[in-house]
């Protein structure tokens, strides 16, 4: 075990101190040491650190207190929303009544988390205004491919089987078409008009007897609502096709708005971006996946159900496109979900998006002076700046990002979209205060003022973070992952 400080690298392992011990002998006539056969036995001791359990704790609880989260400091990533997660939330998860239960028992005991499943499913759809939910996916891009799959099943039900295409707008998000490709798809891109929404002219060249659907984002990647849409619904329906809704940005018009209202037939939902659940990490997530009416048998296997008594089982469908995770997804997550919308409750959800956009709009229209606004009007949870105005003294994007980690924030969403060179994406939610919005319009500005006056401190940062600048390529390409690695 290491640590570095300014360089230098500090051994905390000693030959000799111990943490922890494992006890020799916990079962009558077997002993950890004696008991195992000689093949499972290692040749070699294991080179582990040999440190103390003060030492350890120690070690990780400052490391912990260098990690950034939306809980120490404002957080501007755009397109991922990063949404506070609500105390109450974590206290519901971890009831015992919900986390003692073990996923293999019978429907019967289980009755309380069917329930809570049960119920967040229909609140899912009555927000969305769709038919039916499954909450089985484990992520956002796992809820993509669930959906395509509903698609593909929907056309292959028909005996529709020329229909192998669907149409990504080219300023999706990047899974939208690795999830299509996943899923055997070919993707056709349709682009984007001057002021970043669907080129509806573009499109209707690309609709024939081959197009399974499109996938679309509302509002947009770029932050702008697609006022398209019900022309767009008629063009692709009319050729047999169906619609996705991408759910990363849900968050904008919750509770005003609802894609199935738009025309939409399939949507996913990333409860870690509108209903306040964890993100970041690699997991856990949950990606609900909603249908219109007439698609609910394609849902994966199996689906919740209660009869007419009140009481709830599983059901399996022959027509069904499969099965996409074991059990019924990651509970601790569909409760979290499950209780930031009691806790809202119907008038209060209805307030999420227009604080959103409101937030948004306030930060875009202080700054737009100093970074460089391609596309003018009314955003809605996120806007993009195109680096600086003043591009003279060549700060770029990565170097703006970098500095605002000496004035302690975590940068926005950078080069994403692909549409400008030097995007900066920011997305302020609506939990963010007035007086966080400020100081960080105040921070940008400054940083915008550096570069023009000093801009080698701009273009050397960041100074005051444990780690300085990487070498990005290189930590992505010829990563260090093991202590032997590090001490060697």
């Amino acid at each position: 075990m290491i640590r570095n400080y300014d360089k230098l690298i500090f051994e905390l392992s000693k030959e000799g101190r111990v943490g922890y011990s494992l006890p020799k002998k916990e079962i009558d006539g077997y002993c950890m040491c004696c008991g195992l056969p000689d093949n499972l036995k290692r040749e070699t001791t294991p080179e582990l650190p040999e440190v103390t359990e003060f030492d350890v704790v120690r070690h990780y609880t400052n490391l912990s207190n260098k990690n950034f989260g939306v809980d120490t400091g404002f957080y501007p990533l755009g397109s991922c929303t990063m949404k506070y997660n609500p105390r109450i939330n974590e206290e519901m998860a971890a009831h015992p009544a919900f986390t003692q239960l073990h996923p293999s028992l019978p429907v019967e005991c289980a009755q309380g988390a069917l329930e809570v499943y049960y119920n967040l499913a229909e609140s899912l759809a009555e927000i969305s205004g769709l038919a039916a939910f499954t909450l089985n996916p484990y992520a956002g891009a796992h809820g993509e491919l669930a959906g395509l799959m509903i698609m593909r099943q929907y056309h292959m039900q028909r005996g529709d089987l020329k229909r192998t295409k669907v149409i990504v707008p080219d300023s999706a998000h990047g899974t939208n078409p690795a999830s299509a490709a996943v899923c055997g798809l070919e993707i056709v891109e349709v682009k984007s008009t001057a002021n970043g929404t669907v080129d509806v002219e573009d499109l209707k060249p690309l609709l024939d007897d081959t197009i399974a659907g499109i996938m679309m984002t509302n509002p947009n990647t770029l932050g702008i609502f697609e006022t398209e849409i019900p022309e767009i619904s008629r063009l692709v329906h009319e050729c047999g096709g169906l619609l996705y809704y991408d759910g990363a940005n849900l968050n904008a018009v919750l509770g005003k708005c609802r894609p199935g209202d738009m025309g939409f037939d399939i949507m996913h939902i990333n409860l870690h971006k509108t209903f306040s659940t964890p993100h970041g990490g690699g997991g856990p997530g949950d990606g609900p996946v909603g249908v219109r009416a007439g698609l609910e048998q394609y849902l994966p296997n199996p689906q919740v159900k209660k009869d007419a008594d009140g009481k709830f089982y599983l059901e399996c469908d022959e027509k069904s496109s499969g099965y996409v995770s074991n059990f019924l997804g990651n509970f601790g997550v569909i409760m979290r979900a499950y209780t930031y919308i009691l806790t809202l409750g119907r008038e209060n959800v209805k307030m999420v998006g227009p604080l959103a956009v409101l937030n948004a709009n306030y930060v875009k229209e202080a700054l737009k002076g100093d970074y460089y606004l391609p596309i003018e009007g009314v955003c809605k949870h996120e806007f993009v700046f195109d680096g600086l105005v003043d591009k003279s003294t060549g700060v770029t994007t990565l170097d703006i990002a970098k500095r605002l980690l000496d004035y302690g924030y975590h940068a926005p969403t950078i080069y994403f979209p692909l549409l400008f060179h030097q995007s900066i994406m920011i997305e302020p939610t609506e939990t963010e205060s007035k007086e966080t919005l400020d100081e960080f319009i105040a921070v940008m500005k400054k940083v915008a003022r550096e570069a023009a006056e000093n801009p080698d401190v701009v273009k050397s940062a960041p100074h005051s973070t444990p780690v300085r600048r990487l070498d990005e390529t290189t930590a992505a390409r010829f990563p260090k992952t093991t202590y032997k690695q590090m001490k060697g």
